[in-house]
């Protein structure tokens, strides 16, 4: 069964911010990916097992200990039971991102919703372990800098000043580095608080942005450009969209089709605007694989495999391949991250503070070979 794009366009449109279903009462609270991850993998099982959405949900809503799961599942239930779709249900519900809705209605729509279940429930099964993973990794690094803020602080504050009072009796010009350590402690404040204010402004600033295309593309550049940081975030984007089209042409989607959709899944801009301008090319006349070179987003390993996929008409085994491989590599990237951020930590941490320890202490070298002349 085919998916009709205009039915997703349709919904694109839509910004109904209205009351659906009882559900904008509980929009204060959080579904993490844990509850998400059991969420689907109990309704895959209830489904494959036979049971109808109605006492699937009925089953889901009565495991629930938290009031706030219960009063959930049970609206959801509520509007599938009137007639609604459960596309239809969850797009309203702002807890679901448009990731989970949009693969929902391909389930629904393609009568594979087990399956599309089944790769949600994988999809944040991955997520919620990347997010530990990352904790682990930043955990460290993170007390460590907490730690050296704390003491360069106080070091700054009360240490420099102490010094620069007796560096004054001295009666000769400081060194350059002490110079600029003690303006440095001077204004010290003044520093704190415009960086706060740096940082107060920067978060309006994309509070107020954050939905213009040239602000997405640059944000989305820098982001990208940061070491190692930006290609595990490359990879994590590649192997969403390599999954979501895998799904797609599973479900005999046609491949225009799968791009338009798959477009919708992805946040991340570039990205983005890459598929919809592959998509483009190929109404074009073009093959997918050399839409797809014309973009740096796609390294040479995918377009070398769309090649060999559409060559043999197996793309959705070829990229559900590539989104398995995807998937190993973020897990040893982070892992990587971890191992190479700590000394670069220890390093940056010493190198503060050994500057500043050397500003102070090169007077009183200096002091030392007056005296012994």
């Amino acid at each position: 069964m085919k998916i009709d794009p205009s039915v997703y366009r349709k919904d694109a449109k839509k910004t109904d911010k209205k009351t659906r279903g009882g559900v904008s009462d509980i929009s204060f609270n959080r579904f993490s990916d844990k509850q998400k991850e059991d969420f689907y993998r109990e309704f895959s099982t209830l489904i494959k097992a036979g049971v109808d959405f109605n006492q699937a949900l009925v089953i889901l809503t009565s495991q629930q200990r938290s009031k706030f799961l219960k009063t959930l599942f049970s609206n959801v239930n509520q509007s599938v039971v009137k007639g609604k779709s459960l596309f239809e249900t969850i797009k309203d519900i702002p807890h679901f991102s448009p990731y989970e809705y949009y693969s929902i209605k391909i389930g629904e729509e393609t009568r594979r919703l087990p399956e599309v279940l089944d790769e949600l429930q994988k999809f944040f099964s991955r997520k919620k372990k990347m997010k530990r993973q990352v904790v682990s990794v930043m955990a460290y690094p993170a007390l460590v800098l907490f730690f050296t803020f704390g003491v360069l602080y106080f070091m700054l504050k009360y240490v420099v000043p102490m010094f620069s009072t007796v560096f004054l009796q001295f009666g000769k010009e400081l060194p350059k580095i002490t110079q600029y350590v003690i303006k440095l402690s001077d204004n010290f404040n003044y520093f704190l608080y415009g960086f706060l204010l740096l940082l107060l402004l920067l978060v309006i600033l994309h509070f107020a942005w954050k939905d213009k295309n040239k602000y997405k593309h640059a944000s989305a550049k820098i982001l990208l450009s940061i070491p190692f940081f930006g290609d595990l975030i490359r990879k994590i984007y590649l192997a969403r969209f390599c999954q979501s089209l895998s799904l797609l042409l599973a479900a005999k989607t046609p491949l225009t089709e799968s791009l338009e959709l798959t477009a919708k899944m992805i946040s991340l801009y570039p990205l983005k605007k890459a598929i919809l301008r592959s998509k483009a090319d190929i109404l074009k006349g073009e093959t997918f694989a050399s839409s797809l070179k014309k973009h740096s987003f796609f390294n040479a390993k995918i377009v070398s495999l769309t090649t060999i996929g559409e060559g043999i008409n197996e793309l959705d085994k070829m990229y559900d391949g590539l989104s398995n491989q995807y998937n190993e590599d973020i897990e040893h990237s982070t892992k990587l991250i971890g191992t190479i951020l700590e000394p670069v930590m220890i390093v940056v941490i010493g190198a503060i503070v050994g500057f500043i320890m050397v500003a102070l202490y090169s007077p009183i070298f200096e002091l030392s070979k007056v005296i012994q002349n």
